[in-house]
């Protein structure tokens, strides 16, 4: 995968001998075709492209990838130069915990905008449906369930919530590595039990499962005291309800749980370009809402609510013209108050 990645970037700069930094093209890295994550991210790469390459000689190529996990290494190795990424990994990636061991500042990281909600879906053959909770992952008797890619957002998330509930591999549940469109065809063709497809809701692959074995599968709910277990020692899954008819057959809302997106940035690219990006995404959200509908809940005011990582000098920028408060925690080392005295955005 890196060998390709670094094919498609030196490609996407038309020439190998020239640096991103040269042309001011860069990778936004996303995830599977069957999220959220892919179809939103060709949409801002498309609105950078047709408002800032011709006067500022900005461009993005979106790619898919294997999400949340590899778009971290990729963003560190300077094979891409923006990402999508699910909120649990920017938790890891500020407090050096989890799945790396090194702060932001270590990883070349830094924070945009948030995005929306990544829901978690839990679809499984009611073959397996006792109570409709997460509990029923305890009761599936070693059968085999896609947990995403296995350098996805999607399998490390899932790790951390089987552990929190006691869901055990190979006991309870075996691992498969499916992207969400290969775990939908596997449900309907009965070689998995089930599958996790964390994503801004309605989710295709989801739409695709319903439609072709709606009134076999369940989406499973998280009971409160579930949720409860999940949020110790992170607090960054919320409730999250799935209304009724968000998917073909589904009857009835979902009580599901979601931790933030967000959209993050090498800490060395140009604060110009960084400038930009943000203003043209804000600058037409309305074609965002029309590309997705998780992209609705995107606005202006709450851009930095709950962001989990330092934002780039581009977006503060950005953000102050734009009269948007930024906490301190929030601000990257080269803008924070020399003197320790509170910011006037604090």
């Amino acid at each position: 995968m890196r060998a390709f990645l670094a094919g498609l970037t030196c490609l996407a700069l038309a020439a190998c001998g020239q640096t991103e930094a040269d042309t001011k093209s860069y990778i936004l890295t996303t995830a599977t075709t069957g999220g959220t994550y892919y179809p939103v991210g060709v949409a801002i790469s498309t609105l950078v492209k047709l408002n800032l390459q011709e006067e500022y000689g900005i461009s993005l190529s979106a790619i898919n990838s294997a999400g949340s996990g590899e778009n971290v290494k990729l963003l560190q190795s300077g094979e891409a130069g923006f990402a999508l990424i699910q909120g649990l990994f920017g938790v890891w990636a500020e407090t050096g915990q989890g799945a790396y061991g090194q702060a932001s500042s270590e990883l070349n990281l830094r924070s945009i905008t948030m995005l929306w909600p990544n829901v978690e879906h839990f679809v499984i053959s009611k073959d397996y449906v006792k109570t409709g909770t997460m509990a029923d992952l305890v009761g599936f008797d070693g059968a085999r369930f896609s947990v995403g890619n296995r350098n996805s957002g999607a399998k490390e998330s899932n790790s951390m919530i089987f552990d929190a509930l006691g869901i055990e591999q190979g006991s309870d549940i075996t691992w498969a590595y499916l992207g969400y469109g290969a775990a939908a065809d596997a449900l309907q063709n009965r070689t998995i039990g089930g599958f996790s497809a964390p994503a801004g809701a309605p989710v295709s692959a989801v739409v695709r499962a319903f439609s072709s074995v709606g009134e076999d599968i369940v989406v499973l709910n998280f009971s409160d005291a579930e949720l409860a277990k999940v949020n110790e020692g992170v607090d960054l899954w919320r409730r999250y309800i799935i209304p009724a008819n968000t998917y073909p057959g589904q009857t009835e809302p979902i009580r599901t749980a979601a931790q933030p997106n967000f959209l993050a940035v090498r800490a060395d690219i140009d604060e110009d370009v960084v400038y930009h990006v943000t203003r043209v995404i804000f600058e037409n959200l309305s074609f965002l809402y029309s590309v997705h509908k998780a992209t609705q809940v995107m606005t202006l005011e709450t851009a930095v609510e709950g962001l989990p990582v330092n934002l780039h000098p581009g977006a503060v920028r950005f953000y102050r013209e734009q009269g948007i408060p930024i906490p301190d925690r929030l601000l990257p080392p080269e803008l924070q108050p020399a003197d320790g005295t509170p910011d006037a955005d604090g």
